[in-house]
């Protein structure tokens, strides 16, 4: 394994975010580093009304909640965890592009981020525009990011869903 490598991925359970979490495995093996897969949450209704309201065992049951999530994850991925590669993943309360970006600090780290279906570029929410987490990992990482556009795989999902008959597709 080289030196401290590590490749740093952000997970939230999604169709994307598994597609990165491969990419990011991937990478790890390629570069003998250690994969650290990274689920960020924060309590519902955000930090600020948490802290006007606080509940330490509505704390607990959310990180738990966040827990089960991760481990849903790499189970969905790999059926556990990667073999082949070492794996620490954490499991951390804050803002997302926050905590990868922060944990991602050194020079030969990579930092694995998921495009999803907006590209990584702008998320519309309530009315307002905010700046996806791709895109502020992108222009705050202190080292390589790589943006993982989502699979083919995911087209197909989004017209199986739809109900669209995908060899009527390939006949046209």
């Amino acid at each position: 394994m080289s030196d401290g490598a590590r490749v740093i991925v952000g997970v939230s359970g999604s169709l994307h975010s598994l597609t990165a979490l491969h990419r990011a495995a991937e990478e790890a093996r390629v570069r003998q580093a250690v994969l650290v897969p990274v689920l960020a949450w924060t309590p519902v209704g955000g930090e600020r009304n948490y802290r006007a309201r606080p509940c330490p065992p509505l704390l607990r049951a959310w990180q738990e909640l966040a827990e089960a999530r991760m481990t849903s994850a790499l189970e969905q991925a790999f059926g556990g965890l990667p073999i082949g590669v070492p794996v620490r993943p954490l499991v951390v309360r804050g803002d997302a592009a926050t905590v990868l970006t922060g944990l991602a600090d050194r020079p030969g780290d990579l930092l694995v981020v998921s495009t999803g279906e907006q590209g990584g570029l702008r998320v519309r929410l309530r009315g307002l525009t905010r700046r996806s987490v791709t895109r502020q990992c992108l222009a705050r990482a202190r080292c390589g990011v790589l943006a993982v556009p989502p699979s083919t795989l995911h087209e197909d999902l989004r017209a199986l869903h739809r109900g669209i008959d995908l060899r009527e597709l390939a006949a046209a």
